[in-house]
């Protein structure tokens, strides 16, 4: 049996499909099948780093430019090896771990090693 998605407004999954629509049967908020599965396409995305190469979670990619980390004096400097990163869904598609913490980073700043 296939899953129904959780509401986009209550996050919640009680939820049935009416039609072309799908119903919260908790807050009664509609939306249309299409965009359900337009979200899931697009979650199943590919994710590709400045050189056109595909990522994969795991991969060891290299900063190609100085980044200024928001809220802080952080910066990431050009040249940084980051070793197994992880595709997660979103504006900021890699998520890893370097020495200065945890990270969030668009895969258009770096390049598949």
């Amino acid at each position: 049996m296939p899953t129904l998605p959780a509401c986009p407004q209550c996050t919640l999954e009680n939820t049935y499909p009416d039609g072309d629509n799908y119903v919260c049967a908790d807050c009664g908020f509609e939306w249309p099948m299409a965009d359900a599965a337009a979200a899931d396409e697009e979650a199943d995305s590919v994710v590709r780093d400045a050189n056109g190469n595909v990522l994969a979670n795991g991969d060891a990619v290299v900063l190609i430019k100085d980044l200024k980390v928001k809220g802080s004096s952080i910066t990431l400097k050009v040249g940084t090896k980051v070793k197994s990163i992880r595709l997660v869904g979103g504006d900021h598609e890699v998520d890893c771990k370097m020495d200065a913490g945890s990270f969030m980073l668009k895969a258009c700043y770096l390049r598949k090693v």
